[in-house]
């Protein structure tokens, strides 16, 4: 593979990344296709009453493959080379990305407090944002893979070890204490001022307050 890496086959990487997330983001939608098709004499608010849990799964696994769409762009606009870690970790997030779906379809179709449904969904979550996390990792161990401007930038080793913590907690007490269900996910908020906790621990006051200038 490092022989015949090319600009061509990075395009190829990121292209087949993209068709895999479309795919996956179309499949979220099919079940409540299978619903609408058995409406019958219901009203739209009747069908909407009974399929509210479906709907409340599509749009927030939606937002969550979205989300996961956006990093992987950002990382990938960063790019200009790749080598084989970068491929198989890259297979890793499609891998998570393709479970979505399912792991949503279980969680839309559970009923009552189900603490191994809520460690599917979320656990498919971290293995997603471990995967960013170790793309991140190979690119700053061989910055030679980036872009010039990339490489201009601050090195921060500390980006996305908030959300692979975080979201390993929400697991662990979606877990614990079901009766919260998907509702620890907006634990997902304490990410950015984790974050800063975890980059000023590594990089000291200094990157601090870099980073906060914007330099």
């Amino acid at each position: 593979m490092a022989a015949m890496r090319t600009e061509r086959g990075l395009d190829r990487l990121v292209n087949f990344s993209d068709a895999t997330v479309a795919i996956a983001i179309t499949l979220l939608i099919l079940p409540l296709v299978d619903e609408a098709s058995q409406i019958g004499n219901l009203s739209f608010a009747e069908f909407l009453g009974k399929n509210s849990w479906e709907m409340i799964a599509f749009v927030i696994s939606f937002a969550v493959i979205a989300r996961f769409w956006v990093v992987h762009h950002r990382i990938f606009e960063s790019v200009r080379d790749y080598n084989a870690w970068v491929v198989w970790f890259n297979f890793l997030w499609l891998l998570a990305i393709v479970v979505i779906p399912f792991s949503a379809n279980v969680l839309a179709a559970g009923e009552g407090q189900r603490p191994e449904i809520y460690a599917l969904y979320i656990g498919d979550m971290l293995l997603a944002t471990i995967a960013t996390r170790l793309i991140g990792g190979v690119l700053y161990r061989h910055p030679e893979l980036m872009t010039d401007a990339a490489r201009a930038e601050p090195a921060d080793r500390t980006r996305g070890l908030a959300e692979v913590m975080i979201m390993a907690v929400a697991l662990v007490l979606a877990v614990l204490v079901p009766a919260i269900n998907l509702y620890w996910l907006f634990l997902l908020f304490l990410a950015e001022p984790l974050h800063r906790v975890l980059r000023l621990a590594v990089y000291g006051r200094d990157a601090e307050r870099t980073s906060r200038s914007g330099g």
